[in-house]
């Protein structure tokens, strides 16, 4: 019993020194102050950004037109990174469609041009259609401000690109009301 004793009372104390000991060595390690700069506004790139708010109205408008017309499509906005920033699929829209959408919106954007304009340049510059994330596909337009593009509107599941496009389009026409 006595052991027992003076074995649990040893066990305690070292448990308390090698906490205390840890505890003391945290608080002995010093905080990195943050760092931060002060930049010269010639250092700095400022953009414009389409707002969620703006985007989903588009999104909506690229819904109701393609509705009229009986279609089933998927509509993506992108940022001008190729980020998305809606995507509604359509009710009974195909799987397809999906990706598609998100593809057409980032080629648009990216070159700052409508998807059934940058068809015709792959008969000059084949591999262009090699480029990670693009389809040059009809159905996606750009959204610039003062020419600068700012989205992309991709729409997939019509029959054609061109109907695509056309509800593309509707979707960017809101942005100027």
């Amino acid at each position: 019993m006595k052991t027992r004793l003076i074995t649990g009372a040893l066990a305690a104390a070292a448990l308390t020194v090698g906490t205390f000991g840890a505890l003391s060595a945290g608080a002995a390690t010093p905080q990195a102050a943050p760092v931060s700069a002060t930049v010269s506004d010639r250092n700095v790139h400022r953009t414009t950004h389409l707002t969620v708010d703006a985007a989903t109205r588009a999104a909506q408008a690229v819904l109701k037109a393609a509705g009229e017309d009986g279609q089933r499509v998927t509509v993506a906005v992108v940022d001008r990174n190729g980020n998305p920033l809606v995507v509604l699929r359509g009710d009974g829209a195909g799987p397809q469609s999906y990706e598609s959408a998100e593809r057409k919106a980032f080629t648009a954007a990216s070159w700052n041009a409508p998807t059934s304009e940058l068809v015709k340049r792959l008969e000059s510059t084949p591999t262009l259609k090699d480029i990670p994330g693009t389809l040059f596909l009809g159905g996606g337009v750009p959204v610039a401000v003062q020419g600068v593009p700012v989205a992309g509107i991709g729409v997939a599941g019509a029959p054609s690109g061109a109907l695509d496009e056309k509800y593309a389009q509707a979707g960017a026409a809101t942005l100027n009301r």
